[in-house]
């Protein structure tokens, strides 16, 4: 149980501390004060409210399929200990990252903020390098056996019309 607090609290640290917190609320209230510029359209701003709450489910569902079921946390100094493909992992490999961009590109619609934008170019370039260069060599390392199948047979950024099934790899993880 000391565990399980344990990475509850990590990523919550993570979360309101590190990447998701700097580039989803930190950047963009410094950049636009959370204003919403007048004379919005109506579809304007519930399109990009969608957006930004379309982007904000695959986040915090990372969140508690890591520390409930991968036994870990989404920070890199403390990963799960097994490889998630259950969820949206069946879709993706990456949902966290695609619901970060969704969000990010929800804000940039309903705050109308080219620096937003700016921010979301280079969140996506870096998000492509940190997952090309480190996060994947890292889970083809820790499961030499799984991870590569999985790499396979779920696209990083594009999801899968239908969920990847693999009797080889224990989806309940």
């Amino acid at each position: 149980m000391a565990t399980h607090r344990r990475s509850v609290i990590v990523s919550i640290l993570f979360i309101v501390l590190g990447g998701p917190g700097i580039l989803l609320v930190y950047l963009p209230l410094w950049l636009t004060h959370f204003r919403i510029p007048a004379g919005e359209p109506f579809w304007q701003e519930f399109i990009a409210g969608a957006l930004i709450v379309a982007g904000l489910m695959p986040l915090l569902e990372s969140v508690l399929r890591f520390i409930n079921l991968g036994r870990g946390t989404l920070a890199p100094t403390t990963p799960t200990e097994d490889l998630v493909v259950s969820g949206l992992y069946r879709y993706v490999r990456n949902p966290m990252y695609v619901g970060v961009m969704t969000t990010l590109l929800g804000e940039a619609l309903l705050f109308r903020n080219l620096g937003l934008v700016i921010e979301a170019a280079i969140a996506a370039l870096g998000i492509q390098l940190f997952v090309c260069f480190y996060e994947e060599p890292t889970l083809a390392k820790q499961h030499p056996r799984d991870y590569p199948r999985y790499k396979q047979n779920v696209p990083r950024w594009l999801p899968r019309l239908t969920p990847w099934e693999d009797p080889g790899v224990d989806t309940e993880h």
